[in-house]
């Protein structure tokens, strides 16, 4: 699903390297299940997007049991990277900001798998702990919170997490961009230990009907360990808040449910889904099983096996803000990376020696 949505042309393309007058900016994302590039110009406070790239690497495939990443995963990515470097390149892009998450916080070669990254392609990443992936991908949302709402709940669904954010809307609306990326007012949050890989991998899904009540538990349970959960559903209610969600398994959810025959970014993001709606879309997709859901234009093979844990754990959130409706976004963890860099506040950087050529990915890496 991720290279069908990133390869349909949705996201407008900016002018040739030739005729552009801006600099350019990138973002790239390793995560858990997927490895995501986004290049984009400033447009006034927000961006245009000139590429994009994603690409399934199951960097975390294994990394439940192991606690390491595996050799199939890490030259899986290396594939993606080597091909991210090459876009830079050929887009001259001026900026870069590399981030991980899950897997390689968790991974006891995590450090190494960096360094061989960093010496093979020149990308240097950051390995963000989940606060600041929450902070990010909050940032990433910013267009889609609605000028007369209170609050609202980020739901982030990712491949080895789930960070789930409690956000004062009121705030955003006042402080504006700069705002928001002066100080994310994020009024509560947490870290679910659930994704859709670790969460796939902790069962035997050969029979996912006798599989999803205890992978529905589980994702439950996980939900329940959030300390203040009884009182972000409170905030949340009487504030007459909604969801936004984050993920490649909400923008499955919403493809499906609006009866796409090909994925499209200008449709999906910034929809809205009832709770009906995104329950009875669920439901039909465990009824298709693995084979259905690979069959269905918006999902495809790669991200059909994934599925079962992505209803599952957004099943398991909103059981518990049950009457909050879902606005859908094809967007969070790299736009928020290139708002803040084009935007946010910038250190003080040491006069270099002119027509000096930096590396793309080694000196403006965060």
């Amino acid at each position: 699903m991720a290279d069908k949505k990133e390869g349909t042309g949705g996201r407008r393309r900016g002018p040739s390297g030739s005729q552009r007058t801006r600099p350019l900016y990138a973002a790239v994302d390793l995560g858990t299940n997927n490895c995501r590039l986004l290049v984009a110009e400033p447009r006034g406070q927000s961006f245009r997007v000139v590429d994009s790239y994603s690409q399934i690497a199951r960097l975390g495939e294994g990394l439940h049991d192991s606690g390491r990443l595996s050799d199939a995963a890490v030259e899986r990515a290396m594939g993606a990277l080597h091909i991210i470097r090459n876009k830079l390149k050929q887009h001259g892009v001026g900026r870069v900001r590399c981030i991980a998450t899950e897997a390689c916080r968790k991974a006891t070669n995590g450090a190494d798998f960096i360094r061989r990254v960093q010496s093979e392609t020149g990308l240097t990443f950051k390995v963000i702990g989940a606060k600041e992936e929450a902070r990010l991908a909050t940032i990433g949302c910013y267009d889609l919170i609605e000028s007369d709402t209170k609050s609202v709940l980020v739901v982030d669904v990712g491949g080895g997490s789930t960070e789930l954010s409690l956000v004062d809307a009121r705030s955003i609306k006042a402080g504006g961009l700069a705002g928001i990326l002066r100080d994310a007012p994020i009024m509560d949050w947490t870290s679910l230990k659930v994704g859709v890989v670790t969460l796939s991998e902790a069962f035997d899904l050969n029979d996912e009907v006798a599989v999803w009540p205890a992978m529905l538990e589980r994702a439950r349970a996980e939900v329940r360990t959030w300390p203040t959960l009884e009182r972000v559903a409170q905030r949340l209610a009487e504030d007459d808040g909604y969801l936004i969600g984050t993920s490649g398994t909400v923008t499955c959810l919403a493809g499906v449910h609006l009866k796409l025959d090909r994925y499209r970014r200008d449709k999906v993001d910034g929809s809205w889904l009832s709770r009906a709606d995104g329950a009875a879309t669920m439901t039909l997709l465990r009824e298709l099983g693995v084979s259905g859901r690979a069959k269905l234009p918006t999902i495809g093979e790669e991200r059909a096996p994934l599925m079962l844990a992505g209803c599952a754990i957004m099943e398991a959130v909103w059981e518990v803000f049950d009457t909050h409706k879902l606005r859908v976004a094809d967007r969070g963890l790299r736009e928020g990376v290139l708002l803040s860099m084009m935007h946010g506040s910038r250190p003080q950087r040491r006069r270099r020696p002119k027509k000096r050529k930096t590396q793309v990915g080694v000196g403006d890496v965060g």
